[in-house]
């Protein structure tokens, strides 16, 4: 757990705020207007709020901008009697957004942050306005064509594979303080320029022990084992007012954890006529790539969808 002011030479200067009203204290960011629309961003695995850092300036000079930091990442607590399952991570995201009373929300979801938003919204749809997806999948897309290669296929998911046996894999991600740029490396990161000492420590910090990289374990573990399916089951019901909602996918094609074939195919399989925008060049963390195209990708999305 990072402390609370902690700013890394200013590179994150967003005044902290928690909420402890599930079991844990989360942090989270909060920044702009609180009357105006909110932006909810979500981040995933390894990662934590500091990937929006970027974003958060320019968004929130219109819209309310809210960036937590899910159980056991950047400035949240790390319980260690929690299950770090995507229902857990939803529930802990249902109880902030009742906290905060956020409605109206365009909810922004990269890596895991996509399922979680997701299954959030099959749930919640009342509070949801508009969905923005990057590199990741919703989880409810109907694809039949052999040639888009499957989820497991990819490197990271064939490195978890690889690697459960022999205990790498654990080793690895539960020593992610000292492996978290090759991690980042192996998933799809490519913009090696943004790396400096600063850079590595950020996100290194929420991870100083084994303990505490629990949910950097736990994540990928959560979706290769396919304990998410029983909850991604049963939130079915809500499919129809998901995709009711206005969605757009922002895709970096350098994507080496979700194939982007897979993640477009998906996606239009549930919004057919829903924008699409393919960023080559950028990797799976599309907000450390091309943060200044997401934004404004994000504002159009936006004002086409009032």
């Amino acid at each position: 757990m990072i402390p609370l002011d902690e700013t890394f030479e200013g590179t994150f200067p967003f005044a902290p705020h928690t909420f402890d009203g599930h079991g844990f204290v989360q942090h989270y960011v909060d920044e702009g207007p609180r009357d105006g629309e909110t932006i909810l961003c979500l981040h995933g695995e390894p990662t934590w709020s500091y990937l929006y850092r970027n974003m958060i300036g320019p968004l929130s000079r219109d819209y309310r901008v809210v960036v937590p930091d899910h159980m056991g990442f950047g400035k949240s607590e790390t319980p260690q009697d929690r299950p770090y399952t995507l229902q857990e991570h939803t529930e802990n995201l249902a109880a902030l957004i009742d906290h905060l009373d956020l409605r109206d929300i365009t909810i922004v979801g990269q890596d895991w942050g996509g399922p979680i938003a997701t299954a959030y919204t099959v749930r919640h749809a009342d509070r949801i306005k508009r969905i923005v997806f990057a590199n990741t999948l919703a989880g409810y897309g109907q694809v039949d064509d052999p040639t888009v290669p499957q989820v497991p296929e990819s490197p990271w998911f064939r490195w978890i594979g690889e690697g459960l046996e022999t205990g790498r894999t654990e080793q690895v991600l539960r020593n992610s303080g000292s492996t978290v740029l090759s991690v980042m490396k192996i998933v799809g990161f490519e913009n090696s320029a943004a790396v400096d000492d600063t850079w590595i420590r950020a996100y290194s910090a929420p991870f100083p022990d084994w303990d505490s990289a629990i949910g950097a374990y736990e994540f990928p573990i959560d979706a290769y084992s396919g304990r998410i399916a029983e909850y991604v089951i049963a939130g079915i019901g809500g499919v129809p007012d998901l995709v009711s909602k206005p969605a757009i996918l922002l895709e970096g094609m350098e994507d080496h954890a979700i194939p982007p074939a897979r993640a477009i195919a998906d996606f239009r399989s549930l919004w057919p006529n829903a924008p699409v925008v393919e960023l080559p060049g950028v990797g799976h963390f599309c907000q450390e790539d091309a943060p200044d195209v997401l934004v404004a990708n994000i504002q159009q999305f936006i004002q086409s969808n009032p």
